[in-house]
């Protein structure tokens, strides 16, 4: 099956260096339609209201963290069936449990580059 090189990404992370470097990777990509919420609360509002295909989320932010808005994806019939890949500094053993058991699609710690990224986008939505 191939991929929708325009399908429309939201990128969540609290860091506007992470937003462009996670931007500019799906770019690298192919991909061109990314959008960018700074934290939880906010790109749970856009997803709401707009429509998305895939959901790129750091960890850690405030108000709401990534894991808060994964839970909150997965709670909602009508975002429940988004593809969410988690990023996060953190390697520990119960944080991807924990992501595992909110429903993540996919986990990728920090650091990592393009071709990591690719992996992990091809083994949610399948070879590109």
């Amino acid at each position: 099956m191939a991929v929708d090189m325009n399908m429309k990404f939201l990128v969540v992370d609290d860091y506007n260096t992470m937003q462009r470097i996670l931007t500019n990777l799906l770019k690298q990509l192919g991909f061109t339609n990314v959008d960018a919420a700074s934290d939880g609360q906010q790109a749970l509002t856009m997803l709401q209201s707009d429509s998305f295909d895939f959901v790129i989320s750091d960890w850690n932010m405030e108000p709401m963290t990534g894991i808060e808005l994964l839970r909150e994806v997965r709670g909602d019939d009508s975002l429940k069936h988004l593809p969410f890949i988690m990023i996060t500094a953190e390697s520990k053993t119960e944080n991807v449990v924990a992501a595992k058991q909110a429903g993540v699609s996919n986990y990728i710690v920090k650091p990592f580059n393009a071709e990591t990224l690719k992996g992990k986008i091809a083994s949610v939505l399948g070879a590109f």
